[in-house]
């Protein structure tokens, strides 16, 4: 497939007249010089807009078989793309072969989950109150309730995942698979990619004979493009992964619009790994280096990166703290997405080293020449000095990450309660420290999406289980996830038909149950 740096919108290419942009390659810091990007304006942004507005009904109206395969054809046509897809995400991005190959077979996962869950029809949460014409004093009324899509959705690329949480990601996934258009804005640092995986969506579009607004793309330097999309008026949800300042930025619209829109912004977690005593005494060698890899983990531009530990002063924190020394030492300078991502992470981990109290336990392997290569970095320091310093509290979006030595598990809880919201939060423990990790539990509960034992927070299972949210500033609403099956809910809404004819109700709600779900029948689940 020939990339030509234009828009996809509805069915069309359209080459943006506000402007021209590369590509960027990290790894060589140069531009990648075809083909030149063309950006988009407002104008641009109208057009997508009007198409998914006039879409919609069409698009949540068809059968879900349809809907379904339409999802799996998408992924289909990903694969097809081959190593065309891989090579240019690749040098776009400088991460390895291998992670993106397992990250498109991820964003292929995902699409086809959403396949099976359209397929079975449970997210329509069909629930059915029959009149009751006798009841006293008095009677009830024909009550039936089914989920419907909120609207056309805005989606915007992250730079961390050019696959998985961008054009055709998590947040697409999900929004198609509720019924809802979507309008991926394309994130600047994998534009080629963004094409790629833009023209196979439009492809497979077409296969199934969809209204042409189902889907588009937009490029667009700078903030126009992003903040035109979240105001106009035809959008009903924001979909964004990406920093904090970013996504308050998009709330910020969203909220002064006349009709407000929830934005569902996944933005900073600095995800606390609490080492426990016996745990620490039992296996702190094996923690240290289990830890580090974590950390290192990709230049440590995971959103679940572990970037906190907190840990009981006593037997085996030395041995930790040299195993972990010794494995990051040994860790080669790693590539970042751009210059600007390399620039903070150079900042704030400098920002860090020269807090006072706060001591630098290692840095990694030198870089070299290599430019955008980050190098992983240990800070410790002590509980009081963490607590009075705010700014040692802060995402460092990197292989990086601070020690805090505690002397006991209440100054432990002391930290845990000032932490903001979180992605995830991790114990290791032993069998000895179950009495501590209940008295945290509550705390952590409170604090985050996902609680983890004896793991690792990187590496995000797409199931029906997971949670990838938490608390603010992990994200804009804790009570959705943006990944796993139950991340469609964040683009449905629950609507009830009172006294309907059978003849006008969804399919979901009409009594001989023509798409045989399962459904809660004045109170009791019923099999169809």
């Amino acid at each position: 497939m020939t990339l030509t740096g234009d828009m996809l919108i509805g069915a069309s290419a359209v080459r943006g007249s506000a402007g021209t942009q590369r590509a960027f390659n990290p790894s060589t810091n140069a531009e990648i010089a075809e083909p030149i990007f063309g950006l988009g304006d407002a104008a641009d942004v109208e057009r997508a807009a009007t198409l998914a507005a006039a879409a919609f009904d069409t698009y949540r109206s068809l059968p879900l078989a349809t809907r379904a395969a339409f999802l799996e054809t998408i992924a289909e046509k990903i694969l097809a793309l081959g190593d065309t897809l891989i090579t240019r995400a690749h040098e776009e991005s400088g991460l390895p072969i291998a992670r993106l190959q397992g990250e498109r077979g991820r964003t292929v996962g995902q699409l086809r989950l959403f396949a099976k869950v359209v397929r079975d029809g449970h997210f329509l949460k069909a629930t059915i109150d029959p009149a009751q014409s006798r009841r006293q004093p008095l009677p009830r009324a024909d009550l039936r309730l089914a989920k419907l899509p909120l609207g056309p959705v805005a989606v915007f690329g992250a730079s961390n995942f050019p696959l998985a949480f961008s054009v055709a990601g998590g947040d697409t996934a999900a929004a198609l698979a509720a019924g809802a258009p979507v309008i991926v804005k394309a994130h600047s640092a994998h534009l080629g990619t963004s094409e790629l995986v833009g023209r196979a969506l439009q492809q497979a579009v077409q296969a199934h004979g969809l209204p042409e607004g189902v889907f588009s793309l937009l490029i667009g330097a700078g903030r126009q493009i992003g903040e035109a999309l979240v105001a106009h008026p035809a959008i009903q949800a924001v979909g964004f992964t990406g920093s904090r300042q970013g996504g308050l930025a998009l709330q910020k619209i969203a909220n002064a619009r006349h009709q407000p829109i929830p934005v569902y912004a996944e933005m900073s977690s600095i995800n606390p790994v609490f080492l426990l005593p016996a745990a620490l005494a039992e296996r702190a060698e094996s923690i240290g280096k289990g830890f580090a890899a974590s950390l290192a983990l990709g230049a440590g531009q995971f959103c679940t990166n572990p970037g906190l530990v907190l840990a009981c002063d006593g037997p085996g924190f030395a041995s930790f703290l040299k195993a972990t020394h010794d494995a990051l030492a040994a860790t080669p300078a790693q590539t970042m997405l751009t210059p600007g991502i390399h620039a903070v992470y150079q900042t704030g981990a400098q920002k860090v080293g020269a807090t006072p109290g706060v001591e630098t336990a290692v840095f990694g392997a030198d870089a070299g020449d290599r430019p955008n290569a980050a190098q992983a970095a240990l800070y410790v320091t002590d509980a009081a000095r963490f607590l009075a310093t705010p700014t040692l509290r802060e995402e460092m979006f990197g292989p990086a990450a601070i020690v805090v030595r505690t002397r006991d598990l209440q100054e432990m809880l002391q930290v845990a309660e000032q932490l903001e919201g979180q992605l995830t939060a991790t114990l290791q423990l032993g069998t000895a420290d179950h009495a501590d990790a209940r008295r945290l539990l509550p705390v952590l509960e409170r604090k985050a999406g996902r609680i983890l034992v004896n793991g690792f927070p990187t590496g995000v299972e797409v199931c029906h289980a997971m949670v990838h949210g938490g608390p603010f500033p992990s994200t804009s609403n804790a009570m959705f996830t943006s990944v796993g099956a139950e991340s469609i809910e964040r683009f449905l809404r629950p609507v009830c038909y009172q006294d309907l004819p059978d003849a006008l109700l969804p399919a979901a709600l009409q009594q001989a149950n023509p798409l045989g779900l399962w459904r809660m029948v004045d109170g009791a689940l019923r099999q169809p």
